[in-house]
């Protein structure tokens, strides 16, 4: 039976927002949402976070969550992943399943997971799956922050920018423009997240700083994962805290965890 093991990939020297995993969102440190809320998905094989501070690993064990010690040298995600999946789940097979669930999402959802795993059963072709809403504000659309999604019909991921696109005339946005921006939640088969960390950055991946084109560059896909549009922040800077404070206390799992 096909595996599913989840990682929490968090590291206190963030460039844009340094700490930020113990950084407290209505008393509480991100990573405890983001863990919790994880969590709350019912069909992991393994859960655990992957860290390399003491800090961190400190605030999990104290709380009695599985922890996984990495390398100090990850500046990626997805390497640090990569490293503590075959840790936390043994005997991994290359179809079983992996899936990056971002520390810096405290408004994540387990239908989110839920929508990010379930594509693999569905086709077996798919290699790679992300997380993807639909925009509605042109706030959004225009924020280097934030990644945008460009795909095929099938949901093929094309590219991904920190530009706004596609294209529209300034002033012009509009939720039918049918504009999606990347949640910071992926799926992998072992076997395609083992390719991706063994070979180097790519041109796009570099100009862009976002890691997918990396995959796009090599003429291979990941599978969009769509889910409706709802009031979602990631933490990329100090600034998104009161953004979350805002809407996470009238979120549905607000309470729950």
């Amino acid at each position: 039976m096909t595996k599913v093991v989840g990682i929490v990939p968090a590291r206190m020297a963030a460039s844009r927002f340094p700490g930020k995993p113990l950084y407290p969102i209505c008393g509480r440190p991100l990573i405890e949402h983001c863990y919790l809320r994880a969590r709350l998905y019912a069909r992991w094989d393994a859960l655990a976070l992957a860290t390399c501070d003491k800090e961190i690993a400190d605030f999990a064990d104290q709380r009695g969550w599985p922890v996984i010690m990495t390398s100090d040298r990850h500046t990626r995600a997805l390497d640090r992943v990569a490293e503590a999946a075959p840790r936390a789940a043994p005997a991994l097979a290359d179809d079983d399943i992996v899936v990056c669930v971002q520390g810096d999402e405290p408004l994540l959802g387990p239908d989110m997971l839920d929508a990010v795993i379930a594509l693999f059963g569905k086709d077996a072709s798919i290699e790679g799956t992300m997380l993807a809403m639909p925009i509605h504000e042109e706030g959004i659309f225009l924020n280097p922050d934030i990644v945008k999604i460009v795909h095929d019909m099938k949901g093929d991921v094309l590219y991904t920018s920190r530009a706004p696109v596609p294209y529209c005339k300034p002033g012009r946005f509009s939720p039918a423009l049918g504009a999606k921006r990347v949640g910071g939640i992926f799926g992998f088969r072992w076997h395609f997240l083992k390719w991706f960390t063994a070979i180097p950055e790519s041109p796009l991946e570099i100009a862009e700083a976002c890691d997918s084109n990396r995959i796009c560059d090599h003429g291979r896909r990941q599978r969009i994962a769509l889910v409706p549009h709802r009031p979602y922040v990631s933490v990329d800077s100090p600034e998104d805290i009161g953004r979350v404070e805002a809407v996470i206390e009238a979120d549905p799992l607000w309470g729950h965890y």
